[in-house]
């Protein structure tokens, strides 16, 4: 057995968009250009609002924040929950307190025939 880190101690700082606060620790790349990672927001952290890439799926595993999309209102987000961005929608994502997600880019993401969605 071999065993990893992805806390924050080990990865880098986010400084694009305006970002604060925010860390990417690195997990892995497949050979079909899926990505995943771990995003580590401290207390007032901020991804800054950008265009995605390609598909990108924010799974958050410990705290709570919000994420927004196009629009400007913010949705509360917490440990347990998740949210999707397609290619080129704009999104942003912070966090008061504290937040850990685990992020996965890659074209050919469905969450939708896995996941259950969220009743709002």
């Amino acid at each position: 057995m071999k065993r990893f880190r992805f806390d924050q101690q080990v990865g880098k700082i986010i400084d694009r968009y305006n970002s604060v606060q925010a860390t990417i620790s690195r997990v892995m790349r497949t050979p079909d250009s899926v990505s995943i990672g771990c995003i580590h927001l401290e207390a007032g952290g901020i991804v800054g609002y950008h265009p995605a890439t390609c598909p990108q799926l924010f799974l958050v595993v410990n705290g709570e924040g919000w994420v927004r999309g196009e629009g400007t209102e913010r949705i509360p987000i917490q440990s347990g929950q998740a949210a999707f961005w397609i290619t080129g929608e704009g999104h942003e994502s912070g966090s008061e307190t504290g937040m850990t997600a685990i992020v996965i880019e890659g074209d050919g993401l469905d969450p939708e025939s896995f996941m259950s969605l969220l009743e709002t």
